[in-house]
């Protein structure tokens, strides 16, 4: 008798339990989340007359064309980018202003090419270099600047170079910040497009810079080579080049609602060649691409179960935006499914992976984000986790009997 009683209690509590696990959600399992829609047909896209060519989104990254965009060549001034991205970094870390002071010195003033028209022993602001070297193409501005920055032209260099590597620029080398020929010097189309979107995304602030028609420095008034920039409202940036050796080149960027994209191409035989061929890609893109936002950084897209935690359930959802580009035939058939892990448990840290977004065009994956904590969630006390290891114990043998 003793004995059958000293187990009621127990199962009281497993009455308990077992009536508990009527109201407590089953763990987490994958599950698809509805997304937006729309509808066109989509042709091929456009062949140019350019040697390699891009076209991609500067939101989400998605390549929408390509044509030998990996192929090393010449980026004449497109370089200037990368001068143009460095002298940003320094600004926006506060190593320097716009109003600091550069020296001209006679390297610089003596480099040919297209100028600014600085002059030997003039001090020149910071600002007018870097308008100096996006909006007039300026060599001697642009020697200018890494020689402030880094002492001279080849150290400077190999500065350009430690970036290229840090934003994943594979098929580039830097000998120099200008662009001037050297069978050393190289880049490619997708280099480009990938350093744009850095320029765009990284440091907002000075972007407005490359949409500039005109800048006057020493009483001479020179346009921007960017030819798109009076031709296409949308069109506001970014950068021209050119030399016998790698043609007509052009890096341009535009917007249109919410979709921006960013277009390189290199190699083509006149200046209204490269805005022709320019504008054939951006028109395509826009026309038969739409980007959407999916969902919003910090967006709760599910609340799963958490076991021996101070609070039940965990609010999880990304920690980015996210933004896919898709054929705008197609964007019925785009799906999200969340996986989360099964078996959460505290503690729980905030900004802690618990999953996996995962987006899908069709049965294409065309995209994976983590899912994360939004939230921290602390242990719980003594009896709190208890009861939890309890209900855990029969949370998992029912779900072993439907499995």
């Amino acid at each position: 008798m003793r004995e059958l009683f000293s187990l009621r209690p127990f199962r009281f509590l497993t009455v308990l339990v077992a009536c508990l696990m009527l109201v407590v959600p089953p763990a987490a399992m994958a599950q698809e989340v509805p997304v937006p829609q729309p509808q066109t047909l989509i042709p091929s896209p456009p062949q140019l007359a350019a040697s390699s060519w891009i076209l991609l989104d500067a939101d989400s990254g998605k390549v929408l064309v390509e044509h030998n965009a990996d192929e090393r060549l010449p980026p004449a001034s497109l370089t200037k980018l990368m001068t143009a991205y460095l002298v940003e970094r320094e600004l926006d870390r506060g190593n320097i202003t716009m109003d600091d002071m550069v020296e001209v010195s006679e390297k610089a003033w003596r480099t040919g090419g297209s100028k600014m028209f600085i002059e030997v022993g003039a001090q020149v602001s910071i600002r007018d270099l870097l308008y100096g070297i996006i909006i007039q193409s300026g060599n001697d501005a642009s020697v200018a600047v890494a020689e402030h920055l880094a002492g001279g032209e080849e150290p400077f260099a190999d500065l350009m170079n430690q970036h290229a590597t840090r934003l994943g620029l594979s098929n580039t080398n830097f000998r120099n910040a200008t662009g001037l020929p050297d069978d050393e010097h190289y880049s490619s189309a997708r280099d480009m497009a990938l350093l744009s979107r850095h320029i765009i995304n990284d440091y907002p602030e000075h972007y407005a810079t490359y949409a500039e028609k005109y800048f006057t420095y020493n009483d001479i008034r020179q346009p921007n080579r960017n030819r798109l920039l009076w031709r296409d409202a949308s069109v506001d940036g970014l950068k021209t080049g050119h030399t016998e050796a790698a043609g007509y080149c052009l890096v341009a960027s535009a917007k249109r609602d919410d979709m921006r994209l960013i277009s390189v191409v290199m190699g083509t035989s006149s200046e209204e060649a490269r805005a022709q061929e320019t504008q054939k890609l951006l028109s395509f893109g826009f026309r038969y691409y739409e980007t959407l936002k999916l969902y919003d950084r910090g967006s709760v897209l599910n609340t799963p179960r958490v076991w021996g935690g101070e609070i039940n359930e965990l609010r999880v959802g990304v920690d980015q935006d996210v933004v896919m580009t898709v054929p705008r035939a197609r964007n019925e058939e785009l799906t999200a499914r969340l996986d989360i892990q099964g078996d959460l448990e505290a503690p729980i840290g905030q900004g802690q992976r618990v999953g996996t977004l995962e987006v899908r065009l069709g049965e294409e994956v065309v995209g994976e984000q983590p899912l994360v904590a939004l939230e921290a969630v602390e242990e719980g006390g003594f009896f709190k986790k208890l009861i939890d290891q309890v209900q855990r114990f029969f949370s998992n043998l029912i779900d072993g009997w439907f499995d």
